[in-house]
């Protein structure tokens, strides 16, 4: 039987914060899509995005990564492609769409800590570019989305143009290589090398870019540059593009 992403906390009950316009206001439906290359600000941007707004966020990266796990766990060759997308469609997860807590758990295992150790990040590429599992997992995110009652901050590389292609605002969050280096190694606390970060990011964008662009965007898609934006920064330009596009769409 085929598995299903079932969600372990979708926000749907938040209220928006003042200042953010009314977009998301009174149960009204707001699919955000963002996607962009490692180090762009995704991540923290989306979060708090989706706070701004009372919307659900997605981690579809997460999904990836969970997956990658399992195979591991269960002693599945990464590079055996049938058997990775019968895992994907067969493994038992559990993803959470709390911006304010990352709820991750696979088989009953809470896996939100392991799936961002250096094991999981050294073979998720393996996953990721494998194009019949990303089906698989491209599926079960949009059945999150569909459980968020369609109030969600969606991100990952192909957001925009395959998990949500009909978004009300989608975005590619990018940023040059040298902000996005400084900002991985603030969240690696520094543990790594110039030259092993470069790798591990660079190289990373590389191997995915192979079966997804998150580099160029696509028809529709507005594009934010972060190189010399902060984080609150960013998340008011993303803020602002949401509140035009929902303006269009009323």
């Amino acid at each position: 039987m085929e598995g299903r992403a079932v969600n372990t906390g979708t926000n749907t009950a938040r209220s928006a914060a003042p200042g953010t316009g009314t977009p998301a206001a009174a149960g009204r439906q707001l699919v955000v899509a963002i996607d962009g290359p490692s180090g762009s600000g995704k991540s923290s941007v989306s979060k708090e995005v989706a706070r701004r707004f009372g919307l659900a966020y997605l981690d579809t990266g997460a999904m990836y990564r969970a997956l990658t796990w399992w195979c591991l766990d269960r002693g599945v060759d990464l590079y055996d492609g049938g058997a990775v997308v019968e895992a994907a469609r067969s493994f038992p997860l559990a993803q959470g769409t709390d911006p304010d807590r990352e709820l991750v758990f696979v088989g009953g295992t809470d896996v939100g800590v392991e799936i961002r150790g250096a094991r999981v990040t050294e073979a998720v590429s393996a996953v990721a570019t494998n194009q019949a599992a990303r089906a698989v997992l491209v599926a079960r995110q949009q059945e999150l989305i569909a459980d968020s009652g369609r109030r969600i901050v969606a991100e990952g590389r192909d957001t925009t143009t395959v998990v949500a292609p009909d978004a009300d605002a989608r975005i590619l969050l990018t940023a040059d290589e040298r902000a996005r280096m400084a900002r991985r190694g603030l969240q690696n606390g520094g543990v790594e090398d110039a030259e092993q970060l470069r790798a591990r990011v660079v190289g990373r964008d590389a191997k995915d870019a192979t079966v997804v662009n998150f580099t160029e965007a696509a028809d529709g898609v507005v594009t934010i540059d972060s190189s010399e934006l902060t984080v609150e920064q960013t998340v008011q330009a993303v803020i602002d593009v949401v509140v035009r596009a929902a303006g269009r769409s009323a």
